[in-house]
């Protein structure tokens, strides 16, 4: 019961079905719990789409499950889970129907084992039929195709793959080294090519990024199908495939056409809507001054289709009209725009992810999860070497240097408005003195439907864990004060030292020193000094959680500077904090002294 009811609340399930008659069932109620028997329950949910766990023995489910099994691309992903949640394993579908990622996700939170008993897990290479969906791209090409493929790379036989379009960061990953990519200037056919990733029609195994804009002008109460068919002809015509399809681009006036709106919720196409006043600043080849008298603007769907991708497009298609047959109703305008690089928001994800002070055991498990799902991840090297170890092998690892924060949210938000799923890292929790802030200032910059999901990931910070160590400091109220005025200016900075002081707040100092600022804290000290003891405990706690871990308390008479560095946290107690039997502690409520 307590698992069932967690997998609901952590939002990893979207319905729970309990068996006919079960005891469980009667004892307490879990809202949206549905009893049923597990026939019809698999008659209803047996579906390629579908994820379901099951929680009890793998033999029960086996024969269970046996009389509904056809294959592997038709049949749902299967999981199995102990009522413990101690192991999570993948039995059907771990590639094409993501079951494989799905228990990577399901384990990290649940702090579980993953067992599963694929080639690309057990050999560390990547799932070359399953992991561009990590990038935002969409998977084309027959079943067969990708039967053969998978069982060439088991034999570790050489695939040859030709990459025309999407992030290129995943060739460089040592689980790609039985693939041979082929340079842009090579002589390209399809008939010798195992895997092709762009945006062009194919008849072998692909991927296609999302990097085709559709531009749409169309007559009032267009039939559905003659849009369809509008786009179809279209792309068939430049060779394109409709798996590259970006978003579909349009005027305003148009956000109520039935057609349109049934066909962008259908094929999961994104529209984007924009008014004549904007599209009318866009400098088309073909300008109508019909057109121009009936929306206010010269141009629809070449000028709608150019602003969507105005960082990155060209244009592939001029206008084109398509009519409707004899039993069907309307005409339709298409205009086709090739992007640079693709662009899918609604399909990228970044994520904010606090690694804690460096110990895996402090990762938390909403972090963890985090990490699972995302096909990138970018941070400050040593941040990054510390979580190395959990790395999968079809993950991306982006270094970036110490300062460059900024380019690094950037890169990182890029990536995710291209549709991939990205973690942004920071040491401890990344709302505190990390990544968070500056992401979302970033991210709230862009236009709402060019913003992928962002979320932030708690994590444990330095202070905390210096906290835990030490005793307990920050029992009353506290505050977090850092030292660098890099981005804060020092008189603020020493205005909010002396507001501590005087309200008596235990202090966490972030960023005491360094080489380049090393006067900083000698006068902070000096500060509260005014107004506490010089027998104030001070603790310098440094690399916490780390190997070279140091905890040492002072005074605020004899805190040793030399000894304090960028990798410390400094606990600065109130007036009523004392060090008793070498635990640092601060009272509940304020005592007598």
């Amino acid at each position: 019961m307590p698992l069932l009811e967690r997998l609901q609340v952590s939002n990893h399930v979207d319905q729970i079905f309990i068996s006919n008659g079960s005891n469980l069932f009667l004892e307490k109620k879990i809202e949206g719990l549905v009893e049923s028997s597990p026939i019809d329950f698999l008659k209803d949910h047996w579906k390629n789409n579908n994820k379901l766990i099951f929680l009890g023995s793998i033999g029960a489910v086996v024969r269970l499950i046996s009389p509904f099994v056809r294959s592997k691309h038709n049949d749902p992903a299967i999981l199995v889970m102990d009522s413990k949640a101690k192991n999570v394993i993948t039995l059907l579908g771990g590639h094409k129907q993501g079951g494989d990622s799905f228990a990577n996700e399901l384990a990290a939170a649940l702090e579980a084992e993953v067992i599963c008993t694929s080639d690309s897990f057990t050999e560390r290479r990547i799932p070359l039929d399953c992991f561009g969906e990590g990038w935002g791209w969409e998977r084309g090409g027959a079943d067969v195709d990708w039967r053969k493929l998978m069982i060439r790379q088991s034999k570790e036989q050489k695939n040859i793959i030709f990459q025309s379009q999407g992030s290129k960061l995943w060739q460089k990953l040592k689980g790609c080294s039985n693939c041979s990519f082929l340079a842009k200037n090579d002589p390209i056919s399809f008939e010798n090519i195992n895997l092709y990733i762009g945006q062009e029609n194919s008849n072998i195994c692909s991927w296609h990024p999302p990097t085709i804009i559709i531009g749409i002008g169309c007559e009032r109460n267009t039939d559905e199908m003659v849009i369809q068919r509008a786009i179809d002809k279209s792309l068939n015509q430049n060779g394109l495939s409709l798996l590259s399809i970006s978003g579909l681009a349009t005027i305003d006036k148009k956000n109520d056409e039935i057609g349109l709106l049934n066909l962008s919720k259908k094929n999961e196409w994104p529209i984007y809507f924009f008014s004549a006043s904007e599209l009318s600043q866009v400098n088309v080849p073909t300008p109508s001054n019909v057109v121009l008298n009936e929306m206010g603007t010269a141009s629809v769907a070449e000028a709608a289709a150019l602003l969507l991708g105005a960082q990155s497009g060209r244009l592939i298609q001029e206008k084109q009209i398509f009519y409707s047959n004899e039993d069907e109703f309307g005409a339709v305008t298409i205009a086709l725009v090739e992007l640079s690089k693709p662009f899918a928001p609604q399909k990228g994800e970044l994520h904010l992810i606090g690694s804690g002070p460096g110990d895996l055991e402090m990762l938390t498990s909403d972090s963890r999860r985090a990490l699972t799902r995302c096909a990138a991840w970018i941070g400050y090297t040593p941040y990054l070497d510390y979580l190395e170890s959990i790395r999968r092998p079809d993950q991306v690892r982006i270094d970036s240097k110490l300062t460059f924060e900024r380019d690094r949210c950037e890169y990182a938000l890029e990536l995710a408005k291209e549709g991939a799923r990205v973690a942004l890292i920071s040491s401890g929790d990344s709302g505190i003195y990390g990544m968070a802030g500056l992401a979302l200032e970033i991210w709230l910059n862009e236009k709402i439907d060019s913003r992928p999901l962002f979320q932030v990931h708690p994590g444990i910070s330095s202070f905390q864990m210096a906290a835990a160590k030490l005793g307990a400091p920050f029992m009353n109220d506290f505050c977090s004060i850092s030292l660098s005025d890099l981005l804060t200016p020092w008189n603020q900075i020493e205005r909010r030292i002396k507001n501590a002081a005087i309200g008596d707040f235990v202090i966490a100092i972030f960023n005491p020193k360094s080489i380049k600022r090393d006067w900083q804290l000698k006068k902070t000290v000096d500060l509260l000094l005014e107004f506490r003891k010089p027998s104030t405990p001070v603790a310098i706690a440094r690399e916490v959680g780390r190997p070279d871990e140091t905890l040492e308390i002072y005074t605020l008479e004899t805190l040793p500077f030399n000894q304090v560095d960028m990798f410390t946290i400094l606990v600065i107690g109130n007036s009523q904090s004392a060090i008793k039997n070498n635990k640092f502690l601060t009272p509940r409520g304020y005592l007598p002294n």
